[in-house]
């Protein structure tokens, strides 16, 4: 032998019938995904968010770009007394969307879910 010459590894032969090599598919033709839960959470969580954009856009007559002006942190828990409102958890991270006339802002959650907040009940950063 030469110095060049790389001995071959060894590897078994597994012996497998005819038919089943026929009716495995190539992995050209098969999708792998290693995690497809996060595929499938992600795509529920956008249908989600999306049905929360056409509520919020009905119940509020919202014909504008939703662009995010601010982000506040919520500084305690409130329920919603309204159908309208946000209710919050202390520590929440809510986006700001619009500000509105008097001391509510327009917000959105982390759920996608949208509604009035006062301002009182946020800590802006």
């Amino acid at each position: 032998r030469e110095k060049d010459d790389k001995p071959k590894a060894w590897l078994p032969k597994f012996l497998t019938a005819k038919e089943d090599k026929d009716q495995r598919k190539s992995s050209d033709d098969v999708e792998r995904s290693w995690f497809p839960f996060f595929k499938k959470s992600n795509a529920e969580k956008s249908k989600k968010m999306e049905k929360e954009e056409k509520i919020f856009r009905e119940t509020f007559m919202y014909d504008k770009d939703i662009n995010v002006i601010n982000s506040a942190t919520a500084e305690c828990s409130v329920p919603s007394k309204r159908s309208v409102d946000l209710p919050l958890t202390a520590g929440e991270q809510l986006d700001v969307i619009d500000v509105t006339e008097g001391s509510a802002v327009i917000c959105r959650n982390s759920e996608g879910r949208y509604g009035y907040v006062l301002v009182e009940h946020l800590n802006f950063r």
